[in-house]
């Protein structure tokens, strides 16, 4: 019997991508405050439902009704920079919270975004060095925004779940996440230069490479609590880590392993726990043409 897995967030820029991509496998629920309407027609395998997730009524009784066997959660208010800070904190929290706690109960597996932000470079008032490149999941998580704070609070929602409920929880910290075609972390560096994404050392991944890790993660059959990296191999740079952060920063870290334009964030954990790796860059991916996800049967 085909499994289902519920989506949630699946109506936005990268959960479209998501909920595309386990289609193929699954009988997926896409899930987001909006219903696309009933007068669409589905695509075989995709069905929708709308429920605000901060609400825990909904939430549980969303979870509940869908009986998932696992569950997806990819929705949030992804900016401080967008939204008031407490609304950010809030609506990530208590979504999260919600979210997999109906999920724990429902016995379902558990993937879900976290986020690089939870280590607290991106988004402080100045900038700062990691304690060592690359930074690995261990790195102290030191976050002075609502944004990145909510993916701290959501980890240790994640580890509660995971204690009470033995249900495995991986949380995935995607870096700056772009689409094929449409690479923004390239098209500002004329204008910005290395002042661009220097609050994540200048990664990124490919959205295809996080769909691939979401999957590769609910099929590994981890147990406990796992947080790991989803990012490209590279820097979106033309040039070598060592040398960018140093010219930007002043200097590196005393612990610097990186070499050529290999990424600051490890990869290193999801290879050994999910045998995955990421097989896009921007240098092919920047120019691509990719068909859209289509999650109606009409797109």
């Amino acid at each position: 019997m085909t499994e289902t897995v519920l989506v949630t967030g699946g109506l936005g820029r990268s959960g479209r991508w998501l909920v595309d991509g386990l289609a193929d496998d699954y009988e997926v629920v896409c899930l987001d405050t909006a219903h696309p309407g009933f007068e669409v027609a589905e695509r075989e395998s995709i069905t929708f439902r709308a429920a605000d997730l901060t609400d825990r009524a909904e939430a549980f009784e969303t979870v509940a009704e869908v009986d998932p066997d696992a569950v997806v959660h990819w929705a949030a208010l992804p900016t401080p920079e967008r939204h008031a800070g407490g609304r950010v904190f809030e609506t990530n929290t208590m979504a999260t919270y919600n979210t997999l706690v109906a999920a724990g109960r429902a016995d379902a597996r558990i993937v879900w975004a976290s986020s690089e932000s939870a280590y607290g470079f991106a988004f402080r008032r100045q900038d700062a060095l990691p304690d060592r490149l690359p930074i690995t999941e261990a790195h102290a998580r030191r976050p002075e925004d609502p944004y990145g704070t909510s993916k701290v609070v959501g980890e240790e929602v994640a580890k509660m779940v995971v204690r009470r409920y033995d249900t495995p929880v991986v949380s995935v910290r995607p870096s700056w996440i772009q689409y094929p075609g449409e690479y923004a972390c390239r098209s500002g560096l004329a204008e910005e230069g290395l002042s661009l994404g220097a609050g994540n050392f200048w990664s990124y991944v490919d959205v295809r490479d996080v769909v691939s890790l979401v999957v590769s993660a609910l099929d590994a059959g981890v147990r406990g609590h796992e947080a790991v990296h989803a990012a490209a191999a590279d820097t979106y740079l033309d040039r070598g880590t060592v040398d960018a952060v140093r010219d930007y920063f002043g200097a590196v870290p005393d612990d610097c392993e990186v070499e050529g334009d290999d990424s600051p964030l490890s990869t290193a954990k999801a290879e050994r726990l999910f045998d995955w790796t990421p097989t896009h860059s921007w240098r092919d991916a920047v120019d691509e043409a990719v068909p859209a996800p289509a999650l109606l049967a009409e797109e």
